[in-house]
């Protein structure tokens, strides 16, 4: 019966079960199929994991994020915005969520640069930077991205961000505050028809600026090329399930007496660490869902890295090092694991530990910008040191010699001396001159 269920279970989702009923058919499918990928990846374990990871960088960074924050706006003037707003955020704590906003704001203002002093000051910029990476490598590792952007990329992207989010994020705020105070708009909010629809939508406002933020986080820190319309897609459904979680935290918060009368004064600093922890945990969530709108393929493998056969990897790792060598002898956008991914139609996770052996042993390099190159002069790179990189290198067995009778031995020799007079003398720079003829 168990086994008839767990039949119909999987047919229903990954099979055709559904298609007859148009694209309702096709709607439900699709949310059953993210359902269950996610699902699978949470119980995984690895996005718990960094959640909880989030939560404690959060506790050391969160005041020097606000307080870097809050030096730019103070020159802006629109630092207030930025506050009201921060309310917002723990306002599913009830009142103990305005006291922590209280508290933190308290000492955000009783930050000062002189009286820090260098290191001091040093250590709030690197716990700032840390967070940011921190969440950089947390999508990177829900979009298969092995190698992170390079330290100058890093630190000048990080720094921009840093400067220009609470700008933009004010700006954001002061456009919807004078909006609202336009006399058409007051006109339409007192109207009996319009009024209740305009304060819908005022009560929405913050929900899309989550949502707003989500998608950008989605679309900007992967190391790796997002399109927009899945950051969209991620940033609503994250958004969504923000705004679930706060009505139904809020909830749980308004009848949590028996919880503080157990923990007495710890109870407001473990409803913090489970609302952080939710929120992180949403975020992840969203931008899982990010990646699998738009590497549906993934769908039914998550992070089951393809098994590909002695042959298959001597195929990529020959295309790989063909692909860079036509690119670098006419360069029209780069190549790197990403757009090789797409060209060979290979999912980037199988195609990182080829590359990486080809960059340790020489035959592939990167630059700034992360894009592939040729480790060395294409014609000093003969087609058998590409082909021992899968052949031989890379080994893990136990025993250095190991013991073959004689029949196998010498029959893997032949093979051997087989490949080797295939290629002969061959090196890429032949191949690519091939190509070309």
């Amino acid at each position: 019966m168990i086994n008839k269920l767990g039949i119909w279970i999987n047919e229903l989702i990954w099979g055709d079960m559904l298609r007859p009923y148009g694209w309702p058919g096709r709607v439900i499918t699709g949310l059953l199929r993210n359902g269950y990928a996610v699902l699978r990846d949470i119980t995984s374990g690895q996005l718990t994991l960094r959640a909880m990871s989030l939560v404690y960088t959060t506790l050391l960074s969160v005041v020097p994020l606000i307080a870097f924050s809050f030096s730019v706006l103070k020159g802006l003037g629109a630092h207030k915005q930025l506050e009201s707003y921060l309310y917002t955020i723990l306002e599913p704590l009830g009142d103990k969520g305005a006291e922590i906003t209280d508290n933190v704001m308290r000492i955000v203002h009783g930050v000062n640069g002189s009286v820090l002093g260098g290191i001091g000051l040093g250590f709030f910029i690197f716990t700032a930077v840390s967070m940011v990476q921190k969440i950089e490598g947390s999508f990177n590792y829900v979009w298969y991205v092995t190698k992170p952007r390079s330290f100058a990329k890093r630190f000048t992207e990080y720094t921009l961000g840093l400067l220009v989010g609470p700008v933009v994020i004010s700006v954001a705020l002061g456009a919807i505050v004078s909006v609202g105070n336009e006399s058409v708009v007051l006109w339409l909010s007192q109207n009996s028809i319009f009024g209740p629809i305009f304060s819908a939508t005022s009560k929405l406002t913050p929900y899309l600026l989550v949502t707003g933020i989500f998608t950008f986080l989605y679309w900007y820190m992967p190391n790796t090329k997002v399109n927009f319309r899945s950051a969209l897609v991620g940033g609503l459904a994250g958004g969504i399930m923000w705004a679930t979680l706060g009505m139904v935290f809020a909830a749980f918060i308004a009848n949590s007496a028996r919880t503080q009368a157990i923990y007495a004064s710890f109870a407001i600093a473990i409803t913090t660490l489970i609302w952080l922890y939710l929120n992180w945990l949403i975020l992840l969530i969203g931008s899982q869902i990010a990646f699998y709108f738009q590497n549906s393929a993934y769908l039914r493998l998550g992070r089951r890295e393809p098994r590909l056969s002695n042959a298959m990897r001597e195929r990529v790792a020959l295309n790989i090092m063909f692909l860079v060598g036509k690119e670098f002898r006419n360069p029209v956008l780069g190549v790197n694991l990403d757009s090789l991914s797409r060209t060979l139609r290979i999912p980037s996770i199988t195609l990182a530990p080829i590359a990486a052996g080809l960059e340790s042993n020489g035959l592939l390099t990167s630059n700034e910008e992360e894009e592939l190159l040729p480790g060395r002069e294409m014609s000093r790179m003969p087609l058998s040191d590409i082909l021992a990189v899968v052949r031989r290198d890379g080994e893990t067995g136990s025993h250095r010699n190991p013991m073959w009778d004689d029949p196998i031995e010498g029959l893997c020799n032949a093979l051997d001396e087989a490949v080797a007079a295939t290629v002969a003398k061959l090196t890429l720079a032949d191949l690519l001159d091939q190509s070309e003829a």
